[in-house]
């Protein structure tokens, strides 16, 4: 006799909404230098699919544009991350032929900043995202000239400079990062707690002078968390509205096999790390007298692939994957690994992707909640899209900023879900032991994560992934202690797709996409929710 699906009931709150949230949760971030980021990805001198006028886009691939521009994307971060650090904004302006080649200190390549500040806002404008700007914070008088450049309207000869470049009117630059990383000793401008509070006390200050309207983001930290936070919010907590957090996944899969059960599940670490930072920088903000704790802006995150560090170096394959190599699977413990910038997404990173968004939503209404993400990254090395000389493509996980993006709302709904779920030692991100392996933890695993929102039309959306790999589950939804109505449209990421290795190549650009099934009459009272999906419900 066949098994009955699983079944789980979603118990909806529509009266006693939870909170707001941001639209730049749907951020985005691109890194110069960085594993075709720029050069070969948003930015390609020479391509056919290139921008060839005169003008700040010349050079811009169109196609990776369009892309871009489906996303409704919210901040870009730019241009890093680590090549921040040693980054100097006034080599990437003025005439492309007269700016200076540089050694690139982050990533051992070379920078041509032929790609800079005005071609990178103009970029922007394009796609119809907001600029979010990244200051190394080594250098005060820098920092403020910078913010000049880009946003007075004072006559100056620095706006005067901008003009010439191309831009007359101020490019009003919000979103500001005062440094990267600057915990970590792979940073150039390295500094102690101690050292970095006073110095973020000294940037903001007067990059605020010269714009008051800039929203600042503070360097947090995902480890030792007290000893850095305390001293940062009780020198510069007044002059941020942000603190950074950087989180990320790790998948095996390249040298195991399928790992899905073990990526989907990582969302669980994501979650319990953004609700424990949040309530730290709640507790300190208060212990600063500060009038309100800054948010949190997860401005760097994703899932990565390792492999062994001993195959050859992955390269970018034509189809938009990784090009063909040599590898051999060794026996248990490979060594050293390293993160496969060139491997593509799959399903299963697409419901991880998924997951953290509903960490991030079940935020919304906390004292500092996540009001900005920027996942690593926008273009190539593991991103939403993938381009290569002969096209670009979505890869598996741009349907799923577009899905949340696009058809789920702004305001956040109480929900209760009782329903099958498993016991599982839940990998802790790229964390790792002494002995260099990955850091676990048991946690309960619900098999369905559910995400209720309602959007400003009124209509309730009801985001549900299903991490079974194999088993579909039947939903019981009840609002407000009622049945909700019989019809919903549904949207569909992952339902379809039967490898759970598969993903988007040039050649076959839609495996896994956003299926809109349209209006879906429960049955029994029941929405079938398949298997290793992610399916919005509008109510």
């Amino acid at each position: 006799m066949p098994v009955p699906s699983p079944e789980a009931v979603v118990t909806v709150d529509t009266r006693r909404p939870s909170g707001r949230l941001d639209d730049d949760v749907y951020g985005h971030f691109l890194e110069s230098a960085f594993f075709g980021n720029i050069d070969g990805g948003v930015f390609d001198e020479g391509s056919p699919l290139s921008i060839g006028e005169p003008g700040l886009l010349r050079g811009v691939r169109t196609d990776v544009l369009a892309l871009c521009r489906e996303l409704g994307p919210g901040p870009i971060r730019w241009p890093g991350g680590n090549f921040t650090s040693a980054y100097h904004w006034e080599d990437g302006v003025g005439p492309r032929d007269e700016r200076p080649s540089r050694l690139e200190l982050a990533w051992g390549g070379r920078e041509s900043n032929r790609f800079g500040t005005d071609e990178f806002l103009a970029w922007c404008e394009a796609v119809g995202a907001e600029p979010y700007l990244v200051h190394s914070a080594r250098d005060v008088d820098e920092a403020v000239r910078w913010i000049e450049y880009t946003n007075s309207a004072r006559d100056t000869t620095l706006t005067a400079r901008r003009a010439r470049n191309g831009r007359i009117e101020p490019w009003k630059v919000r979103f500001w990062g005062v440094g990267n990383e600057v915990y970590g000793p792979w940073q150039m401008g390295h500094r102690t707690a101690g050292q970095y509070a006073a110095a973020a006390r000294e940037h903001a200050l007067f990059m605020r002078l010269v714009d008051p309207d800039v929203k600042l983001v503070g360097v947090g930290i995902p480890w030792r968390q007290e000893e850095w936070t305390r001293p940062l919010l009780k020198r510069a907590g007044s002059l941020l509205d942000y603190l950074s957090l950087h989180l990320y996944g790790a998948g095996t899969h390249l040298w195991t096999g399928d790992d899905y059960d073990a990526v989907v599940a990582q969302s669980l670490y994501f979650e319990r790390e953004i609700h424990a930072y949040s309530q730290l920088v709640t507790a300190l903000a208060h212990d600063a007298g500060l009038d309100r704790p800054p948010a949190l802006a997860l401005d760097e995150w994703t899932m990565r692939h390792l492999e062994p560090a001993a195959w050859p170096e992955p390269m970018p394959g034509d189809d938009g994957g990784v090009a063909p190599r040599e590898t051999t699977v060794p026996g248990g413990d490979p060594g050293a690994v390293r993160v496969n910038r060139w491997s593509p997404r799959t399903v299963a990173d697409a419901l991880f992707c998924a997951g953290v968004f509903h960490a991030i939503h079940r935020t919304a209404g906390l004292p500092a909640p996540v009001a900005m993400a920027n996942p690593v990254n926008l273009v190539n090395a593991n991103g939403l899209v993938v381009a290569r000389p002969g096209g670009a493509v979505r890869s598996a996980i741009h349907p799923i900023w577009h899905l949340y993006r696009h058809h789920t709302g702004r305001t956040v709904l109480p929900c209760q879900v009782e329903g099958p779920a498993r016991t599982a030692s839940v990998v802790l991100g790229d964390n790792r032991g002494p002995d260099g392996s990955l850091l676990t933890a048991p946690m309960t695993v619900p098999y369905l994560d559910v995400s209720a929102t309602r959007a400003d039309d009124g209509s309730v959306r009801v985001a549900v992934i299903n991490r079974h790999r194999s088993a579909t589950v039947r939903l019981r939804l009840v609002l407000d202690d009622a049945a909700p109505p019989a019809t919903a449209r549904i949207r569909e990421v992952g339902a379809d797709v039967p490898d759970l290795g598969a993903a988007n190549t040039l050649t076959a650009p839609d495996t896994i996409a956003v299926r809109d099934l349209g209006p879906v009459e429960a049955a029994d009272g029941r929405w079938a929710v398949p298997p290793h999906s992610v399916t919005v419900l509008s109510l």
